[in-house]
């Protein structure tokens, strides 16, 4: 029987999965920090209030949980074995080191030797890998220190995170806007920085962020 209680204990589940706080999965998934607060739960007359299915379409997508371990968590099969966290080994680089050569091939895959290994409780394909954020050019959405796991076969659509290499060897995280033929255009996750309309010729590879630790 599907309950109030039991949806949002799913939701502090899912958060504990993968590593995360209540508030730090809502940050994750582009919600108000507040969001899933003990406070947010009951309304002002004490009534239950329940997340939207917006709410949690946007978390199921930012953790890169489906929706049959999601419904698990609302059964209460949570991690008593039915659905175990899943760990992966995935290649790990700086930003810095991600825009020197060698590292990757032609069209964005994991490559070549030097990369080290992260273990995350995340599920990735054979080509996911990892890129850590350094500095403040993304902040508010991914802090310095930061993991994003970066998926290059992924399907990419307008609004999608993801990480873009120019034939100059810039490496950057942006929010896809649009992308033609002739050029793709990528919104800053960090207002201080300037949005980019880069030509196609100039991109050597864009691949999605498919989840991040925080």
């Amino acid at each position: 029987m599907l309950s109030h209680d039991r949806v949002w204990a799913a939701i502090d589940a899912l958060a504990e999965r993968y590593s995360l706080s209540a508030s730090g999965l809502a940050r994750r998934a582009g919600l108000d920090s507040t969001a899933f607060n003990k406070s947010k739960r009951l309304s002002s007359d004490g009534r239950p209030r329940w997340p939207s299915t917006e709410s949690l379409a946007k978390i199921i997508e930012a953790t890169g949980a489906s929706l049959d371990e999601f419904a698990g968590l609302v059964e209460g099969r949570g991690n008593s074995g039915a659905l175990p966290v899943q760990r992966s080994s995935v290649p790990l680089l700086g930003f810095a080191q991600a825009g020197a050569g060698g590292f990757f091939d032609d069209a964005g895959f994991p490559a070549g030797q030097g990369w080290d290994l992260i273990e995350l409780p995340a599920r990735a394909t054979e080509t996911s890998y990892a890129l850590k954020v350094q500095g403040d050019s993304m902040l508010p959405l991914y802090r310095n220190g930061d993991v994003l796991i970066v998926e290059p076969g992924a399907t990419i659509r307008k609004g999608d995170r993801v990480v873009v290499k120019t034939k100059a060897g810039e490496v950057m995280a942006k929010v896809l806007d649009r992308q033609t033929p002739r050029s793709i255009a990528l919104v800053s996750l960090n207002p201080d920085h300037p949005d980019r309309d880069i030509p196609m010729r100039d991109v050597e590879w864009v691949a999605r962020i498919v989840w991040a630790s925080q």
